[in-house]
């Protein structure tokens, strides 16, 4: 049976802003590829190489990217969904693509490859009408609970509160259906939210008495939905790296962990490396700064005299200057971090670091955790930034800022001092 792949990739990724103001959530770098390209390469790996990508919020950088896969060992094909109308609404755009049947994966999650492997032999040998992953939570209240018996799902409560959910086993955002899912999309009624959702469909042929089965994982996969957790998939991956020296690395570096340093790229004498660390192309790193484990590097960034960056993304063009301090953060691309800006990590509470989702403040549950930086920022000499703040596309911050709220995108924040200017002639003594 041969089975083709959907991948969704159509939404802007809100809850990741500013960093996705000019970029799509999928495309996103970790650990020097694109979110999306790691589930690419595990389908490609499972022997899935017909893939479908749903695409809208700057469809161009993904389509300019993979282009038709080729490169990848792929065949990608596009739809172009026309209105953000949910999950069921972007796999109905796969019913022309379909043969006999369809693996369909979010485009921001990272998961283990074993995973599309395991599910398609098991859906292979029981033949279901769909099959859905499920992964085990300790709190399943912001998840689609599944209450299943046998293997067999008996209903999907969206959301339920914790003390009221059927089970532990949630939804993971990964399925494969047979050609019933489409008529049930088209009977499937819009949500509360203004969506079409799949969990929805997938509920109407549970009524419909048709055969929709879960299989547990106990794999890695992680979804990529919020900021800190950007950080986290890029410590995970980082930490898999296996050393590959394609650039240069002058006498007095100290290297302790595993690195890639493309080429190009230089690290000059007195730099300090603990820990694994990707660094792209034509990167200069130093002379004399300290980087720690979990950092990546985008290509044509440059680390002056004595910065310490610790488990942080710093995007393509970026430049940081020297005695500047980046600890748990995100830095988009293009941006100027001026001397002396220190970018903090740690509350002086010791309390976990809380951040701005949408308007509302969301804990972390990270007790290190710095800022995120949207592209084309620029920072003056000796700026500060609180934990958790965000700083939208192109803003400045100017010297001297003690920066504790969220600054949107285009604004500029300047500090107004008193001087006192004295004739140290006519001071008495």
């Amino acid at each position: 049976m041969k089975v083709k792949a959907i991948i969704l990739s159509a939404g802007e990724g809100s809850r990741m802003r500013p960093l996705t103001l000019t970029k799509p959530k999928t495309m996103l770098p970790v650990a020097g590829k694109p979110i999306i390209q790691y589930n690419i390469e595990s389908l490609r790996n499972s022997g899935i190489k017909d893939i479908l990508l749903i695409v809208r919020y700057k469809e161009e950088m993904v389509r300019d990217y993979f282009g038709d896969g080729s490169e990848f060992g792929v065949n990608i094909s596009y739809q172009t969904q026309k209105d953000f109308l949910g999950t069921a609404n972007a796999i109905g755009y796969g019913k022309g693509f379909i043969n006999d049947s369809l693996l369909v994966l979010n485009g921001d999650i990272i998961l283990d490859d074993e995973i599309i492997t395991e599910i398609i032999k098991k859906y292979n040998q029981l033949k279901p009408d769909t099959l859905m992953v499920l992964t085990e939570v300790e709190d399943p209240s912001a998840f689609g609970v599944v209450e299943i018996e046998n293997d067999n799902i008996k209903s999907i409560v969206e959301k339920p509160k914790k003390e009221e959910a059927p089970s532990n086993l949630v939804n993971a955002g990964i399925y494969v259906f047979n050609k019933d899912i489409f008529d049930k999309i088209d009977e499937t009624e819009i949500s509360e939210r203004g969506e079409y959702e799949i969990t929805d469909s997938v509920s109407l042929q549970i009524e419909d008495g048709k055969k929709v089965i879960g299989h547990k994982t106990n794999k890695d996969w992680i979804d990529v939905g919020r900021p800190w957790e950007l950080i986290e998939v890029n410590e995970e991956l980082i930490g898999q790296l296996k050393n590959e020296i394609k650039g240069k690395i002058e006498d007095g570096a100290h290297i302790h962990g595993d690195i890639f340093l493309d080429e190009g790229s230089i690290i000059r004498a007195g730099v300090y490396i603990e820990g694994n660390v990707y660094i792209g192309k034509n990167c200069d790193i130093g002379p004399n700064s300290y980087i720690r484990g979990n950092s990546y590097f985008g290509d044509n960034v440059h680390v002056g005299n004595a910065v310490e960056i610790k488990n942080s993304i710093v995007m393509e063009n970026t430049n940081i200057s020297h005695l500047s301090y980046v600890g748990d953060s995100v830095i988009g691309s293009n941006c100027n971090i001026a001397a002396g800006t220190n970018i903090a990590n740690l509350r002086f509470d010791n309390q976990s670091v809380k951040t701005k989702i949408k308007d509302k403040m969301i804990d972390s549950g990270r007790r290190k955790f710095g800022s995120i930086i949207g592209d084309a920022v620029k920072t003056g000499i000796n700026s500060s930034f609180s934990p958790g703040v965000k700083v939208g596309y192109n803003s400045t911050i100017g010297s001297g800022v003690l920066l504790y709220d969220d600054v949107p995108s285009d604004t500029r924040v300047l500090v107004k001092q008193n001087h006192i200017i004295q004739d140290k002639n006519k001071i008495q003594k």
